[in-house]
């Protein structure tokens, strides 16, 4: 009689789950840090992206920050709100919300960036800075995938 798979006779690896695990892995030494600073991990990509890119429409943010455009909509309030952001129409398409980081916003990352290149630098030091890279490549090269026609999930 064949295992079925996940049995402990035979284990079926899981990409999506290994992501999220390591995901997870990774994240736990980077939301204390966030925390600290009285903000998300969302609103944190949504400020690094912008501080990376200057301006930016809401659906490029969205994209490039990994969040769906309705949990975006309600970040932008907060985040515009306390100060780290505005928000505008494009002159050229009214239909377009265009993003920018404001100053203080700027100082939000300044204020970050020192402590998380440090966990980047401890990441690289445990796992090996050139592993470090494979990863990212490979994480990269499966990006541009974006599996078309994929049905919503593996398991």
């Amino acid at each position: 009689m064949p295992s079925l798979p996940g049995s402990s006779q035979e284990r079926q690896r899981s990409l999506t789950i290994g992501l999220l695990r390591a995901r997870e892995a990774v994240m736990s030494h980077f939301r204390p840090i966030l925390a600290a600073h009285d903000v998300t991990e969302q609103q944190w990509r949504v400020i690094r992206v912008l501080s990376e890119a200057g301006t930016l429409d809401a659906s490029e943010v969205a994209d490039k920050a990994s969040i769906l455009a309705p949990s975006l909509t309600r970040m932008i309030r907060s985040l515009e709100e306390r100060g780290f952001i505005t928000k505008h129409k494009d002159k050229a398409d009214g239909r377009r919300v265009l993003l920018r980081i404001t100053p203080a916003g700027r100082a939000m990352v300044d204020e970050v960036m020192p402590e998380s290149l440090k966990v980047y630098a401890d990441i690289g030091v445990r796992f090996g800075a050139e592993r470090v890279e494979q990863l990212l490549d490979m994480l990269d090269e499966l990006t541009a995938l974006r599996l078309e026609g994929a049905t919503g999930g593996e398991e």
